[in-house]
């Protein structure tokens, strides 16, 4: 039975039995930072099971088939990921859940009727584990399946006891298990395996033997039902609770391989695709058998390969897919953290099966082709998720040969140090220097290490990221002058106005920029400036990208001139310099209109820019940081390569067309759920409450978004796209301006234009802007620059007579130690016109070195050194010469052996030439 037939005969069983068939959440936990993913079908439900969420649409049974990635954080199974027969980084979970609706009895019943009667999986081959003090359902299971007790096996809390956290919702569960050995065709015991589960004529077993046998992968869990029978107090006291509940997981890729006959997920038609599609691309067999099992994989060249590596490349393209497709990308923290170190992973795990190209791109090809039917989310972001996993492996690619040559280097396989089985420690500095210079996630190198049988010291390591952070901080932290959070959010530090205790600053600046409010708490700041609360403010914090407000505070004798404000425990604090002291009572604030109004045109503006570039880019772009202030807009975004220059005009014409078309720009209440259910865009890892507030451009944009914005987008006037460039691997960044700085912008660029066309002296009148005539005028120039450089180059070479520069300086060449050498001042324009010289001198000259001189047209001077190809062989190389000769008057320089280059003073040029003929002999003496 096909995975794909298991999943559908599963979800149609618990329909027909009442369940609510609900589609998979994403892998990114919609709400609950406490997760990097999504690793269990209870996640979605997660509220519901602690009662601060009703059930679904009122639904008190529910059914699933859920995504899952176990690959970071609690649950991380990455490193035993191609080892085992059944570890993955992503996976499908099928579950039905209770929200205090049925119990124990009807858990039971559903799940041994799906697996005799649906599956047909024979009732001798199952057996069950109970929390051995449920007796309760220990007993359901005599009634409800008619399994004799001698095969209902008790087990420990470890096993067998299920909590949320320390406190709270938590209960029993019991396990549902396949003999393997009477199911799977290929099933052979280990070679040192003894005792009573090994013996196959058995019926029942012991539970010491049950148990050994489970370690030992005999007895094989598919299916774990979880009874939210309690909840626990602080003290540790169970106290039952109101409305007992049900989760259960049945792994899909387990009862998969159970019901194909096979001992190991990665032999089941899930991944065999995946497997044939490595086997093409690395030329390599992989050695499973039908009914025989596993044996050994070799290259061309018959040396033996790890086939561990074939399914890291099978299980890695499953997660890799799925990731992308649900909006996570590689980056150097969090969730993108994860992603890269899969894809690093897989990457190395090709590299070792002989690939040095992008390989894992071509795996997750397949793995959309054969999964888009059941997650059309593959099939919907397939150009992105190719392009951006080629690109992760190109990138990594790039270095990996670097850095698994420094790792030789660090870890020979033959090492003499210490014992055979630990040889030694690879330091701290070492594995950061992998990470930073090469990009080895630091878990790579802990497991290559381990292959060859040594340690990583790990505390090095965290001590030299934590210096780069540091160092990282306090370059950030010398470029900004503000208060910090810590010191800030100090209650003792405070002045309050006890009439006015409670007063929660409340924020009323999507109404209003003025308001008469009263000041309920000061503070004096260190650096001679102060903090006010207001009642009713009107200055907008610093937040999702939007700069705080500035403005003034006016109270009875005093003002104070805002330019900073900050967010204290959900108050409102503005800060800025006072006239006199602040003081209790009635004060009026205000924010200058046209600040207000320019920040919210460049904040509208992003909306609709977010909006461009996914219809121009792809829906791959998501927004990776930004900046919305009175004078510009920076938007980061995640792409790949550069965005084109038609690209850019598209992009700029669709945000402009939005502006033109006077849409109305909406902001309402509603709940986190219904918003992203109708598409609103979420940042991922930002956090939401239940409520948020919608910013909605219709037909346009739809955003989860708590900045000021225009009433309608024509307020925004023209949108001019400044500049397109990449801050980071897979990011990239767009500054704009909006309205009136848009105007100033496009004036200042018409000026410098009528500047180069009054320079030019092309005419620019009328209607007409002149362009075409300015870029016929610069080919012209441009051409006849060419030509000039062209015969300078042949002047300096001699032409066809050879009466030429170069051949006048190498028959001025003196003997230096047996070597002709050339040194002289030039005259030449730049750099570049002293390189095509130095080339046809050295041409010239057939033997020999030359040091040339020149004071270039932009005011610096320059030396260059070039040598012949014999001499070189005798040691006389350019860049040993010239950074000698430069360093006799302070200069430095470098380049190549055939070729080099240094700057000095003008006024220092014919002192340096006078010691070039010292210093070739110097070296040509010492070899």
């Amino acid at each position: 039975m096909l995975a794909a037939d298991i999943r559908a005969r599963f979800l149609a069983y618990f329909a027909k039995n009442g369940h609510a068939v609900r589609p998979s959440s994403a892998l990114v936990p919609a709400d609950d930072p406490t997760l990097l993913f999504t690793n269990a079908g209870m996640v979605q439900f997660k509220k519901v099971f602690l009662g601060m969420e009703e059930a679904p649409d009122g639904k008190r049974r529910a059914t699933t088939s859920q995504k899952c990635v176990r690959a970071g954080g609690k649950h991380n199974d990455l490193e035993q990921v191609g080892h085992t027969a059944r570890h993955h980084t992503f996976f499908e979970m099928l579950g039905n859940f209770s929200f205090g609706d049925y119990f124990k009895r009807e858990a039971i019943r559903f799940a041994w009727e799906f697996v005799t009667e649906d599956l047909k999986i024979p009732r001798e081959h199952l057996r069950v584990t109970v929390f051995h003090e449920d007796d309760e359902a220990r007993q359901l299971w005599k009634e409800e399946a008619g399994l004799p007790d001698n095969r209902i096996y008790g087990l420990g809390a470890k096993d067998n006891f299920w909590q949320m956290a320390d406190t709270g919702p938590c209960g029993p569960c019991t396990e549902i298990y396949v003999d393997l050995a009477k199911m799977a065709a290929d099933w052979a015991f280990p070679a040192d395996a003894s005792g009573e589960w090994t013996n196959t004529d058995l019926v029942e077993y012991s539970l010491d033997a049950f148990v050994e046998g489970a370690e030992a992968g005999r007895f094989l869990e598919i299916w774990n039902l979880v009874f939210m029978q309690f909840d626990r107090q602080p003290d540790g006291t169970l106290v039952p609770l109101p409305k007992p509940s049900v989760d259960t997981g049945a792994g899909l890729e387990r009862i998969a391989a159970v019901m194909q006959g096979v001992t190991n997920n990665f032999h089941t038609d899930g991944f065999r695709p995946l497997i044939t599609k490595v086997e093409e691309i690395v030329g390599i067999k992989y050695p499973y058998r039908p009914g025989v099992g596993l044996g050994k994989a070799h290259d061309a060249s018959g040396k033996e390969i790890d086939p561990a590596s074939f399914r890291v490349l099978a299980d890695h393209a499953r997660a890799v897919g799925f990731l992308l497709a649900d909006g996570v990308f590689p980056s150097n923290d969090g969730r993108g953290y994860v992603l890269r170190r899969i894809l690093r992973r897989a990457v190395r795990h090709a590299w070792l099966l002989g690939r040095r190209e992008p390989t894992l791109v071509h795996v997750v090809e397949t793995l959309i082709e054969s999964m888009r039917d059941t997650y059309p989310e593959l099939h919907v972001r397939r150009k992105h998720i190719l392009e951006t996993t080629r690109a992760e492996e190109e990138r990594f690619l790039a270095t990996i040969d670097a850095g698994m040559t420094r790792f030789e280097e660090m870890a020979p396989e033959s090492s003499t140090q210490g014992s055979s089985r630990l040889r030694g420690t690879i330091s701290g500095e070492d594995a950061f220097r992998l990470y930073d210079t090469f990009g080895f996630p630091i878990d790579l190198t802990e497991l290559m290490a381990r292959e060859r049988g040594y340690l990583v010291d790990i505390s090095g390591f965290e001590q030299a990221l934590a210096a780069q952070r540091k160092q990282s901080q306090e370059e950030r932290k010398s470029k900004q002058l503000t208060v910090s959070a810590d010191d800030f959010a100090d209650p003792t530090q405070w002045t309050h106005d006890q009439q006015h205790a409670e007063a929660l600053g409340r924020f009323v600046g999507y109404e209003v920029i003025e308001v008469d409010s009263v000041v309920t708490a000061v503070r004096q700041l260190t650096d001679g400036r102060v903090a006010v609360m207001l009642r009713e403010t009107p200055f907008y914090a610093e937040s999702g990208g939007q700069v705080s407000d500035q403005g003034e505070i006016r109270g009875d004798g005093w003002s104070v001139s805002v330019t900073e404000v900050r967010k204290m425990d959900g108050r409102i604090a503005a800060i800025g310099t006072a006239t006199a002291e602040v003081t209790f009572g009635r004060a009026h604030a205000s924010v200058p209109r046209e600040r207000r109004n320019d920040t919210e045109r460049h904040h509208t503006a992003t909306h609709l820019l977010h909006a461009a570039l996914r219809k121009v880019l792809g829906e791959h772009v998501h927004q990776a940081g930004s900046l919305v202030a009175p004078d510009r807009l920076r938007f980061d975004f995640t792409h790949h390569g550069p965005v084109t220059a038609e690209q850019l005009a598209a992009i700029e014409a669709d945000v402009n067309a939005g502006v033109w078309a006077s849409a109305p720009v909406t902001i309402q209440e509603e709940s986190y759920t219904d918003a992203v259910a109708r598409g609103a865009m979420a940042l991922f890892g930002e956090k939401y409450g239940d409520v948020v507030r919608v910013v909605e451009i219709p037909r346009l944009s739809v955003e989860l978004c708590g900045g000021t914005h225009v009433r309608n987008t024509s307020e925004i006037g023209l949108v001019r796209i400044v500049s397109e460039s990449g801050v980071a691997a897979g990011v990239r960044r767009i500054e704009a301006v909006a309205g009136p700085r848009a105007f100033h912008f496009m004036a200042d660029r018409e000026r410098a234009l009528l500047q180069v066309a009054a320079r030019l002296k092309v005419p620019m009148s009328g209607m007409t802007s002149g362009g075409e005539q300015i870029e016929k005028k610069l080919d012209g120039l441009l051409d006849e620059r060419r030509q000039l450089e062209k015969r300078l180059e042949e002047a300096m070479r001699g032409g066809a007579q050879g009466g030429g520069l170069a051949q006048q300086l190498a028959a001025k060449a003196n003997d230096v130690a047996g070597t002709r050498l050339v040194a002289s001042r030039v005259a030449v324009p730049d750099a570049k016109a002293l390189q095509a010289l130095g080339d046809a001198v050295r041409e010239a000259l057939g033997s020999g070195v030359a040091v040339l001189g020149a004071a270039l047209a932009d005011g610096k001077g320059a030396l260059l050194a070039v040598a012949t190809d014999d001499v070189r062989e005798r040691g006389l190389r350019a860049d040993a010469i010239v950074r000698e000769v430069a360093a006799t008057v302070g200069g430095r320089g470098g380049g190549k052996p055939h070729m080099a280059q240094a700057g000095v003073e003008v006024a220092q040029l014919d002192s340096a030439l006078a010691a070039a003929g010292e210093i070739v002999s110097r070296l040509a003496d010492a070899k």
